[in-house]
């Protein structure tokens, strides 16, 4: 039987036979991200506006040092640089943000807006070898699994401010009473929706259940392993959502603290 054999040649940059809007969601991506990247970065140098009453930020929480009431440690340190604006929130937002930087979902999001690799699939790229992940920086990536035990801290820490939110001081009597208030609803979807992302990562996923062979014998790692994949099948959707939520929140407190906005006390 003859053979024939046909050249292949590599498709130029962004070059495709697709039909469909291909680029739309790179650029949705894109957008979103950079929204988010510069108000994030925008609200954590502010330091100020980040606390109203019991509710904290949680681009702030936990504050380790600062001016306010949930401050752990006291005021700014006296090693913090003189030259370089000081904010509680520069000291602890690195955690949760290479939590996401590297997330295995966010990592197929990002990759082809911000970095056109790939492009999409069946586009044309600028590489014309693929290398995956086993060069530096992108070797890094494998850190999420160590970053994914410091979210779930983060989960804990938030979830207390979700407690603290619940008691509101009397200005009659000066001490605390409880209550629920729209910033307590706010900072518990929060959370919630923190905690379906982390909850879900794959990372966990696997800590869990995925490293087993076999389930026999091992009840309660199979629940948390069906646990932890329910929440994985939607980790795209958890992975929006919160971020979304995050910013939101954010901006309620310091809507709030600039008297904006008015926290309704609901009881």
């Amino acid at each position: 039987m003859s053979v024939i054999e046909l050249p292949v040649q590599n498709p130029r940059f962004g070059e495709t036979s697709r039909k469909d809007a291909w680029w739309l969601s790179p650029s949705i991506v894109f957008i979103v991200l950079s929204s988010f990247l510069l108000y994030a970065t925008w609200a954590a140098f502010q330091g100020e506006h980040y606390y109203y009453g019991p509710y904290i930020s949680p681009l702030y929480s936990p504050e380790l040092f600062g001016d306010s009431p949930h401050a752990v440690f006291g005021p700014k340190p006296g090693f913090w640089p003189t030259w370089l604006p000081f904010s509680p929130a520069l000291l602890i937002l690195w955690a949760p943000g290479l939590f996401r930087v590297t997330c295995y979902y966010y990592r197929g999001a990002y990759y082809k807006p911000f970095f056109q690799s790939p492009v999409n699939c069946s586009v044309g790229e600028r590489k014309k070898k693929y290398t995956g992940e086993r060069n530096f920086p992108a070797i890094l990536q494998n850190s999420h699994r160590y970053f994914m035990y410091i979210a779930l801290l983060f989960i804990v820490i938030l979830t207390y401010d979700v407690w603290k939110a619940l008691w509101f001081l009397n200005p009659e009597t000066g001490h605390e009473q409880f209550g629920l208030g729209i910033g307590t609803l706010v900072l518990a979807v929060n959370v919630v929706l923190l905690g379906g992302y982390t909850l879900g990562c794959h990372s966990l996923r696997h800590a869990v259940g995925g490293i087993k062979d076999l389930f026999s014998g091992s009840p309660t790692r199979l629940t948390m392993y069906k646990c932890v994949s329910c929440l994985n099948q939607r980790h795209m959707l958890f992975a929006w959502m919160s971020l979304f939520w995050v910013a939101f929140t954010d901006i309620y407190v310091r809507m709030c603290s600039m008297g904006v906005w008015t926290d309704i006390r609901i009881f």
